[in-house]
């Protein structure tokens, strides 16, 4: 009685939560017995010659039998069939039920699947837009970098200038002052510095670089979600009279490389992650950048002051030196004008001494030719002799105070050229200083961090 199982082939796609189709149960239909007499009678000879007619012959209980037989199963077969038609309409009716439920359970799990699908296209496509705004402001900074860079050249430039011109300065102030310490200081802070920005640039580019290549993971699966999404779309508008449906039997399969709902998730939830990761690094980065030009900017600018009162201060201290050397020369020029007149004089007493000594000379000699006793140690002659010894010993005094006085001119002369050395010197190097150097500096970029953004 339940051949139906085994007779309807579309019933082995059912669902096996699905309920089976009732069976009907079947009547059993009391059978018609009909008993047909023997005959009793004893056979004769004439039946005997008359058996060739009988054998190939029903009897008439034998008819009636097989007519009773024949009406039983064209009762069984008409009853068997109306069971059958009954049962196809309830299998036809629960199949069309199920097929509907069937149908509509797979279109609900289809739009749930879109509603995912649409939700980590939309989380994805909000982390590319948001990764990629991230990148341009790295690029943004990492220009930033290149153009504070560029603007630590100049200062450069301006710094080893300082010390080369420094270095012409002549030999009494070749000295390594303040100055020279505040500018070698000054151009190792620019090389750290500069170094600083190299090394920055270069942990920008690769940040950029990884960017660039998780935003590209998350727009391989972003368009894979689209595609996806447009083919799960078609898939929900599909019904019965679509006219571009067909049998696909190959297609009733798990392909061995198919992802599982969580792994499917997990993926992009995992490239969601990791571009959050690269996003925050990349912010760190982008404060990180800001704090090392402002940074340096600010080193840069207390150096620069620093080096600008070194030179101030060393202006001041050579100005100092050249009006004490200037005030020095000028009491020199006035020593060698006062001795120069001193020697002149000397030189008039000496002349005018010896005059009188040649008077006295004179008188001597003149009066020796004296005759006979009138020769005589008188007091005049005592007188001359004394006065003689005595202009001897100024005429003597006062050449040794010529000597001197020259030897003193000399040494004013000496000194004079001196200080007049010493004052080229110092002024050379305010030349260096003032107008090489502290010029020069004008050209110093006012704000590195400024610079950074022309």
């Amino acid at each position: 009685r339940r051949r139906w199982r085994g007779s309807g082939g579309g019933s082995a796609m059912a669902q096996p939560d699905e309920p089976q189709p009732t069976v009907v149960p079947s009547c059993p239909q009391p059978g018609k017995i009909c008993d047909v007499v023997r005959s009793e009678r004893p056979r004769s000879c004439c039946g005997m010659a008359m058996a060739g007619f009988r054998t190939s012959k029903y009897q008439v209980p034998e008819w009636h039998r097989r007519n009773a037989g024949v009406y039983y199963k064209a009762f069984t077969a008409s009853e068997e069939a109306e069971r059958g038609r009954a049962e196809s309409q309830h299998l036809m009716k629960q199949a069309a039920a199920s097929a509907q439920r069937a149908q509509e359970h797979s279109k609900t799990t289809l739009g749930q699947r879109l509603q995912d699908i649409h939700f980590w296209r939309v989380e994805l496509q909000k982390e590319i837009m948001e990764l990629d705004a991230e990148t341009n402001l790295l690029a943004a900074q990492k220009l930033r970098l290149e153009r504070a860079l560029d603007a630590t050249e100049v200062p450069y430039s301006v710094v080893i200038d300082n010390l080369e011109c420094r270095e012409r300065r002549q030999p009494p102030d070749l000295v390594i002052d303040e100055v020279e310490r505040q500018l070698l200081k000054e151009a190792d802070l620019i090389r750290d510095i500069r170094d600083l920005l190299k090394r920055t640039i270069i942990q920008a580019t690769t940040q950029i670089r990884s960017n660039r290549i998780q935003k590209e993971n998350c727009e391989l699966d972003w368009s894979d979600k689209v595609e996806t999404y447009h083919i799960d779309d078609k898939c929900v508008s599909y019904c019965t009279d679509s006219t571009n449906v067909q049998f696909h039997p190959s297609s009733v399969k798990f392909e061995e490389n198919a992802s599982t709902p969580k792994s499917w998730a997990q993926f992009s939830h995992d490239n969601i992650s990791s571009a959050e990761q690269e996003k925050l690094a990349s912010v760190q980065l982008r404060s990180l950048i800001n704090s090392i030009i402002h940074d340096a900017s600010e080193d840069l600018r207390m150096q620069r002051a620093a080096v600008n009162e070194a030179f101030d201060n060393r202006c001041r201290e050579l100005d100092d030196a050249k009006f004490r050397l200037e005030q020095h020369l000028q009491q020199i020029l006035k020593d060698i004008a006062a001795e120069e007149a001193n020697i002149v004089n000397l030189k008039k007493a000496i002349r005018d001494k010896e005059a009188h000594l040649k008077v006295a000379h004179t008188r001597l000699f003149d009066r020796s030719f004296r005759p006979n006793i009138e020769l005589c140690r008188d007091e005049p002659q005592f007188r001359l002799i004394s006065e003689v010894e005595e202009l001897t010993v100024f005429l003597e005094a006062l050449k040794r105070k010529l000597m001197e006085s020259e030897q003193n001119l000399k040494n004013l002369e000496e000194t004079r050229m001196k200080l007049e050395k010493e004052i080229a010197v110092k002024a050379n190097s305010l030349f260096i200083d003032r107008q090489k150097c502290m010029s020069y500096r004008v050209r110093y970029p006012v704000d590195l961090e400024v610079a950074s953004y022309k």
